[in-house]
C-alpha cells in the first residue's frame, strides 16, 4: 500500500500524508462530494478534480498489484522464479509491462515452437544462433527424428527431414525472441511514435451509399498513429466496425521487394545479430523475419490499435463530461411562469405551461406548420395561455422546426406587446423566448419517473414539460434522465459504456452536491444524486416528507427509516431547508460544526440570523480565534465564506441572448457584426 501512496502522491503531486488520508475515508464510505467539502483539514485541501483522478487510479494501481501477486505466484509454482524476474515484476509500472514479462511462462495451447523444443530441437537452435558460422543443414542431420503417430493414428509433428528440423529452429526462435519484453516494448513504443495509422475503403463498397459516404475522409488516409486526435481515430474504428473500411498499422518507410523491413533491422540490432555472409545468417535473418510479419506485426497492431482507441475514449468521455457539466450548471431562470413547446411539423408543435414552482398547469397542440398551416389559429392558443397564467417566458426545443416555432414565439412576443390591455398588461419585455437543448426529453417522457409525475399526460405532452422546466432550473430536470440519453458528446455509443456511465454519474453527482438541492421541493431522481443517498433513502425521505409535511430540520432527517448517523454525515450539508427552525439549516454549513457557529454568536454577541449575510462584521474575524482540534483554520474559513454568502448557487446569473432583428441567414451577416447567441454543444476538433 506505501508504494500505491507514493505513486499516487507523484502523480498528483500532492503529499504521501494527503493521499492516505484520502485512501481512507474513501475507504470508510465517504464520497467524494462530502470530502472535496468538509474533509479539507484531514486531506490538506483536495479538491473534487484531485479526488476523482485519486480514486480512478487508486483502482487500477491495486487490480495492478493483484494481478501482480498472481503473476509472481504462477511463475513460482512453475520453479522458475529468479530474484531478476522478481525485481522487474515488481517495477512493472503497467498492467501492459506486466502481461509482456509473464507472456513467456504463460499457459498456452501447445505450439510449433513447444512441439519443437519437446523434439529436442533446442539445443540446435541456440549452437546456430551462438555460431553462425556453423553450417544448418550439416548441424540440423543429427536431430532428424521419426516422424510423430498420435495414439489415434494420425499423423503428428515430423522432423524428419532437414528442413523441417530447420523449420523447428525457426518456430524455437521467432517465438522466443517474440516473447522477449524487451524488445516487445521498444518495438511498440518505436511505432507509437513514428508508425502510421493507414485506412482505406473496403473493396466493393459503394460510395454512393449514403453510410459508405460518411466516411469518405478515411477511404485513403494515413497519419502518425500517435498524433490521431480522438475524433479521427474513433471514425476510422466506427468505420472498420461497420466493414466499411480497412485500418492497420503501416511501418514508417515500406521495406524494398526482398529486403528486410525497418522493423526486422530492429528486432536484429536488439539481439545483436548481422547478416555478415556466414553459413547461418540466410536462416537467422529468416527467424527475425518471422518474428516480425508472423509474430509480432498483428499482436503489435492490435495493442497500438488499444492504445489509440483508449486515448480517444478518454478524449471523448472527457468531451461528453465538460459539455454535461456546462448544461447542468447552466444559469437556472428559476421560479418564473414557463411555457415549453416541442417543436414538430406534421405532429404539431406541443405546449405545456408549467407555474413558478413548475407544477404542470395546462397543455396544448398547435399546428402551425405543414401540413396545416394554422399559423393565425395557433397565435390565438398561444396568447390566451399567456394571457391565462401570466407566461413569463417560452423555452423552444432545439430539434426539427426549432427555428420555424421560433418564428412563432416571436411574433406571439410582437402580439403580446401590441395588444397589451388585453394580455393583462403583459408588455413587451414582460416574455422572452430561449432556445433549449431537448435532448433527452422523449427518454424521459416515456420513463417510469415521467408516468409517476404526469400520470394523466399523454407521453408527448410530457417532453414540452420538461422543456419549460430545463428552463426554469436545468439541474433539477436534467438529473431525470439518464445521463448518456443527454447526447452531448462525440462518438458516445463507441466508447466503453461502463466508463462513460462512470464518469458522468461522477459529473452529476458533483453538480448536484456544488449546487445544493432543497429538502422540501426535491425529487427522488435529484435527492438520489446527494452524497450519501441511495434511492432507496432517497424514496423514503420523499415518502417521510409526504405522510410528515415539510422538514423544519435537518435533524428530522434522522426519523427517515434506513437513514443512519453514516448516510446523515456524509447528506447533510448538501441539503438545504427553507423558513425552517434554523437559520443555518438553510446553508452549506455541515451541522456537525454548528458549535463552531455558536461560539462565532457568542463572540459577536450577534444571533445567527443577525450574522448571515454581514460580510463587513465576519471579515473583522479570524479564524484562528475559533479553529479547535476538530475543525481547524480551512474550516473555520468555510464556515465564514458560507455566512457571508448563505446558500448561494455556484452556477452564473440567468441572461437571455438577444438575438438581432433581421438576422436570420447567414447571407445577413456583415462583416464587424458582434452576435450574442447560445453554445448548445462542443466537439474536441
Amino acid at each position: 500500500m506505501h508504494k500505491i501512496i507514493q505513486q499516487l502522491a507523484q502523480e498528483i503531486q500532492v503529499g504521501a500524508h494527503q493521499v492516505s488520508a484520502a485512501i481512507e475515508l474513501l475507504d470508510g464510505g465517504a464520497t467524494v462530494p462530502f470530502i472535496a467539502r468538509y474533509r479539507k483539514e484531514v486531506t490538506g485541501g483536495l479538491d473534487d478534480i484531485q479526488l476523482r483522478e485519486l480514486e480512478a487510479r487508486l483502482s487500477y494501481l491495486r487490480e495492478l498489484e493483484d494481478r501482480r501477486a498472481a503473476v509472481l505466484k504462477a511463475i513460482d509454482e512453475q520453479g522458475k522464479l529468479t530474484d531478476a524476474l522478481r525485481a522487474s515484476i515488481a517495477a512493472a509500472p503497467t498492467k501492459q509491462e506486466l502481461e509482456d514479462i509473464y507472456l513467456p511462462f504463460k499457459q498456452k495451447r501447445r505450439t510449433k515452437g513447444q512441439i519443437a523444443r519437446e523434439f529436442g530441437i533446442e539445443p540446435l537452435a541456440d549452437k546456430l544462433f551462438a555460431d553462425p558460422t556453423l553450417d544448418p543443414a550439416a548441424e540440423a542431420a543429427a536431430f532428424i527424428k521419426p516422424p510423430e503417430v498420435l495414439d489415434d493414428g494420425k499423423p503428428g509433428a515430423d522432423f524428419s527431414t532437414v528442413p523441417a528440423v530447420l523449420d523447428g529452429v525457426r518456430d524455437i526462435l521467432s517465438e522466443r525472441w517474440a516473447e522477449d519484453a524487451a524488445l516487445v516494448q521498444q518495438l511498440r513504443e518505436w511505432l507509437w511514435a513514428e508508425g502510421l495509422l493507414r485506412s482505406k475503403k473496403v473493396e466493393g463498397k459503394n460510395e454512393s451509399d449514403p453510410d459508405v459516404a460518411k466516411f469518405r475522409d478515411y477511404f485513403d488516409y494515413d497519419e502518425p498513429i500517435g498524433r490521431v486526435p480522438s475524433h479521427r481515430a474513433l471514425a476510422v474504428f466506427r468505420g472498420r466496425g461497420l466493414e466499411i473500411l480497412e485500418a492497420k498499422l503501416v511501418l514508417p518507410v515500406e521495406p524494398e521487394p526482398g529486403k528486410p523491413s525497418l522493423a526486422e533491422g530492429k528486432i536484429a540490432l536488439h539481439l545483436g545479430w548481422s547478416h555478415q555472409g556466414r553459413k547461418s545468417d540466410d536462416l537467422i535473418r529468416k527467424c527475425v523475419a518471422w518474428t516480425w510479419r508472423v509474430k509480432l506485426s498483428l499482436s503489435t497492431e492490435r495493442d497500438l490499435f488499444a492504445r489509440l482507441r483508449d486515448g480517444a475514449e478518454k478524449v471523448a468521455i472527457k468531451v461528453f463530461a465538460d459539455n454535461l457539466r456546462d448544461l447542468l450548471l447552466a444559469a437556472p431562470a428559476g421560479p418564473r411562469v414557463v411555457m415549453g413547446l416541442d417543436p414538430g411539423i406534421r405532429t404539431g408543435v406541443k405546449v405545456a405551461v408549467v407555474d413558478a414552482t413548475g407544477k404542470l398547469v395546462e397543455t396544448a397542440t398547435v399546428y402551425p406548420h405543414e401540413p396545416r398551416r394554422d399559423w393565425d389559429g395557433s397565435l390565438h392558443t398561444l396568447a390566451r395561455l399567456v394571457q391565462q397564467h401570466g407566461v413569463q417566458l417560452i423555452a423552444i426545443g432545439n430539434g426539427t422546426a426549432s427555428r420555424e416555432t421560433d418564428k412563432l414565439a416571436a411574433e406571439l412576443i410582437k402580439l403580446a406587446s401590441k395588444t397589451a390591455p388585453a394580455l393583462d398588461g403583459i408588455g413587451p419585455e414582460a416574455i422572452q423566448k430561449i432556445v433549449v437543448s431537448e435532448a433527452g426529453a422523449s427518454v424521459y417522457s416515456a420513463s417510469e419517473y415521467a408516468s409517476q409525475e404526469m400520470p394523466d399526460v399523454d407521453v408527448s405532452l410530457r417532453g414540452a414539460a420538461s422543456i419549460a422546466r430545463r428552463l426554469q432550473d436545468p439541474l433539477a430536470e436534467l438529473v431525470k434522465i439518464d445521463p448518456k440519453s443527454i447526447g452531448v458528446g462525440q462518438y458516445q455509443h463507441d466508447v466503453n459504456q461502463g466508463e462513460l456511465a462512470r464518469t458522468l454519474v461522477a459529473v452529476v453527482e458533483d453538480c448536484v452536491n456544488s449546487v445544493g438541492v432543497d429538502l422540501n421541493t426535491a425529487s427522488v431522481p435529484l435527492l438520489s444524486r446527494v452524497s450519501g443517498l441511495s434511492g432507496s433513502v432517497a424514496k423514503a425521505v420523499v415518502r417521510w416528507r409526504e405522510a410528515n409535511g415539510a422538514f423544519k430540520s435537518r435533524k428530522q432527517l434522522m426519523d427517515v427509516a434506513g437513514l443512519g448517523a453514516k448516510t446523515f454525515e456524509q447528506s447533510a450539508g448538501f441539503l438545504r431547508i427553507r423558513d425552517g427552525d434554523n437559520p443555518l439549516d438553510m446553508t452549506g454549513v455541515h451541522p456537525e460544526t454548528y458549535p463552531v457557529v455558536e461560539q462565532i454568536m457568542e463572540k459577536t454577541g450577534k444571533p445567527v440570523a443577525e450574522l448571515m449575510g454581514r460580510a463587513d462584521m465576519l471579515k473583522t474575524l479570524k479564524p484562528e480565534l475559533f479553529a479547535g482540534e476538530k475543525f481547524g483554520v480551512i474550516t473555520v474559513k468555510d464556515i465564514l465564506g458560507e455566512l457571508e454568502k448563505p446558500g448561494r448557487d455556484p452556477r452564473p446569473d440567468f441572461k437571455v441572448a438577444r438575438f438581432n432583428e433581421g438576422v436570420e441567414d447567414i447571407r445577413d451577416l456583415k462583416e464587424g457584426m458582434v452576435l450574442e447567441g447560445t453554445v448548445s454543444n462542443v466537439a474536441a476538433f
